[in-house]
Order: C-alpha cells, then sequence, then structure tokens
C-alpha cells in the first residue's frame, strides 16, 4: 500500500533531519521525504499516488523505535505474555524492532529454538523480534554454547540475562571466543553473592526489614569485566546500570578505550528507592531502584552519551506473580508501551532536546546492534533511521497530548507497572497515534 504522511514534524536523530515535512512509503520503503517549505523545492515521485493518507499535522513523525530489552514471555511463560499480547504492546509503544533475552523455557540456548521464536513473530507481522542466544548452556554458567550455530539462526549477541556466571574462567572464555569471531556479549553487572537482596542498601531498606543490594554488587562485576575486556578486546554491551559509580566506571572504560556501550532502565531514570512505598510489590523490580543520587547521574549520563540507550526492561507479571509479600514477589513491571512518554519526560525534565530523547530510542540502539547477521542490506541500513530508499519504520506520535497510566487500558497481558496513576499520580506526555512496520500499518488509533 502507497501511504503518504502529511505535515508531521519529522525527526530522524541518526542524520540531525528535523522540518514539517511529508514522508511517502510504496512498497515497503520510503520513496521520498519532502519537505513542506516550498523553497525546497522537493517533490513527492511523479508516479506516486497515495492510497492511505495520515494527517500528521501537529505531529512528531520518527524511526520506529528500538527497544534492547523486552521479555515477551514465549515459550514457557505463556501464562505472563504471549507473543501477540507483547508484540502489540510493541507497536502500541512506538517499538518496531526489539531485543529478547533468551531466560526463556527452554533457554535459548538451540538453533532450533531461535528459529521458532522469529517464525513464530514474524507470522504476526508486528515488531521485529531478534533474540539474544544464551551465553552457556542452561544459562548454568559451566559450558558455553555453539555461538557460531546460534548466530546463523538468528541471534544478535549473547547473554546470561539475570544469572550472573559466579566462574570468571568461563566468562574470560565466552569473551575470547565472542571476540574472535565478532559477537557482542551483552552482560548485566551484578555479583552472584553480593546481588541477591530485593530493595538498594540504605536507610530505606534498613527501615523496612528488607535485604539491600549494595552498589558493589555492581562495581565489581564492572571491574571484573572491563579487566577481562582489556585482556581479550571484546566487544560488551552492560544492560541496565542503575548507580551513579556504575556510571563513572562505564564513562571511564569509554574514554580508555574499550568497545563497550550501555544502557539504563525507564524504571531507573525516574524511580528511586521511595517508590517503594508501603512495600508495594509493582515497584520490585530488576536492578533495584537506588537513590535519588543515582538516578541523577543516569539522567545526566544518558543526556551526555556516557549511557546510549534507554531501554523498557518489559518484563509483563501476572497477577499471582505480584500477589505476594514484598519480597517474594516476582521482579519485573510492563513498560513497552511507557517507553517513548518516559523518555520525553525525562527530556522535559533534565531540558533535554526532543532530538536527544528520540536518539536514545531509535539511532543510539541501532548503533548497538550494529549489522545484524542475517537481516536484508536495506534493513540493516533501516533501523533507527528514516531516509529515502530506506525500509520504512515509522511511528507517529501527538506531543501534546498527556495521558494518565491505567493498567488495564494496556495492550500487554502485563498490568503491573510503578507508573499507574494511582501509585505515582504521573502524568504521560505524548501518545502513539499510528506505527509502520516495513511499510505497513501496524498500529493505528482511529
Amino acid at each position: 500500500m502507497n501511504i503518504l504522511i502529511q505535515n508531521g514534524r519529522v525527526i530522524d536523530p541518526a542524520s540531525g533531519f528535523d522540518h514539517v515535512a511529508d514522508v511517502a512509503v510504496a512498497e515497503g520503503h520510503i520513496v521520498a521525504i519532502v519537505k513542506s517549505d516550498a523553497k525546497s523545492g522537493d517533490k513527492l515521485p511523479a508516479n506516486f499516488k497515495a492510497e492511505q493518507t495520515i494527517d500528521a499535522k501537529g505531529c512528531i513523525v520518527a524511526p520506529g523505535l528500538v527497544d534492547l530489552q523486552v521479555r515477551l514471555r514465549e515459550p514457557g511463560y505463556e501464562h505472563e505474555g504471549m507473543l501477540a499480547s507483547e508484540l502489540m504492546a510493541a507497536v502500541a509503544g512506538g517499538v518496531t524492532s526489539l531485543v529478547c533475552p533468551p531466560d526463556t523455557d527452554p533457554v535459548l540456548d538451540e538453533p532450533g529454538l531461535i528459529e521458532m521464536l522469529k517464525f513464530r513473530a514474524e507470522k504476526l507481522q508486528c515488531a521485529r523480534v531478534f533474540p539474544l542466544g544464551a551465553l552457556t548452556r542452561g544459562l548454568k554458567g559451566e559450558v558455553l554454547t555453539e555461538m557460531s550455530d546460534l548466530t546463523d539462526a538468528g541471534c544478535v549477541g549473547f547473554s546470561q540475562a539475570e544469572v550472573p556466571l559466579e566462574n570468571t574462567q568461563v566468562l574470560q572464555r565466552a569473551l575470547q571466543y565472542a571476540s574472535t569471531f565478532g559477537y557482542t556479549v551483552w552482560l548485566r553487572p551484578q555479583d552472584m553473592h553480593l546481588g541477591k537482596g530485593v530493595a538498594a542498601s540504605g536507610p530505606l531498606a534498613t527501615r523496612l526489614g528488607l535485604s539491600g543490594v549494595p552498589v558493589a554488587a555492581e562495581t565489581i562485576a564492572l571491574h571484573t569485566i572491563f579487566a577481562l575486556m582489556r585482556s581479550t578486546k571484546a566487544r560488551v554491551h552492560l544492560c541496565r546500570i542503575s548507580s551513579a559509580e556504575g556510571v563513572e566506571l562505564v564513562r571511564a572504560a569509554k574514554q580508555e578505550g574499550l568497545v563497550v556501550t550501555a544502557d539504563v532502565s525507564i524504571n531507573s531514570l525516574h524511580l528511586t528507592d521511595h517508590d517503594i512505598g508501603y512495600f508495594d510489590s509493582r515497584a520490585r523490580v530488576t536492578p533495584v531502584l537506588r537513590q535519588q543520587r543515582d538516578r541523577d547521574a543516569l539522567r545526566a549520563a544518558l543526556a551526555d552519551g556516557t549511557l546510549d540507550a534507554l531501554v523498557s526492561d518489559h518484563t509483563p507479571i501476572d497477577i499471582d506473580g505480584k500477589a505476594l509479600p514484598f519480597a517474594e514477589a516476582e521482579s519485573g513491571a510492563t513498560g513497552l508501551e511507557l517507553l517513548l512518554s518516559l523518555s520525553l519526560k525525562w527530556a522535559q525534565e533534565s531540558k533535554v532536546s526532543v532530538m536527544r530523547a528520540l536518539d536514545v530510542l531509535t539511532a543510539q540502539p541501532a548503533k548497538v546492534l550494529g549489522k545484524v547477521q542475517g537481516m536484508p542490506r536495506d534493513m540493516s541500513n533501516s533501523l533507527g533511521r528514516l531516509h529515502v530508499g530506506g525500509v520504512a519504520d515509522v511511528v507517529v506520535f501527538d506531543p501534546a497530548v498527556e495521558w494518565q497510566v491505567t493498567p488495564d487500558a494496556l495492550h500487554s497481558q502485563g498490568k503491573h507497572t510503578p507508573f499507574a496513576f494511582d501509585m505515582t499520580g504521573m502524568v504521560m506526555p505524548a501518545r502513539v497515534k499510528a506505527t509502520l512496520v516495513a511499510g505497513r500499518i501496524a498500529y493505528r488509533v482511529a
């Protein structure tokens, strides 16, 4: 279908483009971006005839969002989330490409499991799914997986998800192997023993009687990872940095020249341990919510580029998983449909440009992914970008709309979020009006 997106403010962080323009889409690709300024002389292709028009006046037209941390819950946890529900939540939030960790059941450590997941996701024709393969078999931290076979099956990197590697020799061998073949290892820095608590160490955890996770749980792991990176020359992506000290270590590692990227979750960017309130299990997330100084450092680091990307850390949990005492409740929260709004809210509160707010959701996470194995060249060059000739992954959203998070209205099967209006009183900016994936309208508000 030929689609014309008219009169929107087109923002492409990858190129710095920011103009009111029309975007013409045909055969799944962008065939023209025509500035509304008559002086530009730009015109639509002579043979282009729109079959459908999206009026984007007053709206922003941006590349489809790329989310680097999304649990889809299939296979194994279908009671908490189905591919259909979570991928619909993705496009409702403007997310057209997402990365899922390997901690499913069974674990994503065999090529057949990867191929099946990708096949099922593609049949749904919603957001693109890029799986991470397990770094070790069964995530048990003992035997490395066949990374080459998993890459051929469609994995974009390798991860231990939430299971830290206790054996540093196994981690060293994994980084050596990954470095040899140019693979990226995705690690959440967390010491296995120090990281067993349920809240950030500090006065609040002590007052509530909750077991604490000290900042050292993150920094010790970071020191270990960086030491092994120096010897192996591996490329590492650090998942969900949570502390001010962790930010400083990442900044120093980048200045040193280590090939490292890092992201932060929407939870850590906006919330602190005080949002736990009176043991509200909706605020039981991983990594744990830390103090305000940590949140402020994370916000500044995302603004200055020390942290590369913002992620939803989407983890749908069923009712039974949260209807437990705080320390026993399942960790996680839904976030796909909140990612865009919370990035723009951060930008408003931190005096950051809309361009940068979109950059950490589009061009920068696309850079983290790099040249994805097996992806068609036109898609590889289009991920997180808007350009003529590129695949038309596009989100159209109204930045002026304000809304309140009411869990029952979310498309995700998981309804638990610490950003629910009844919990925080927080008002969200911006709402997605339409999402295109490969030139097809995957979501549109009537």
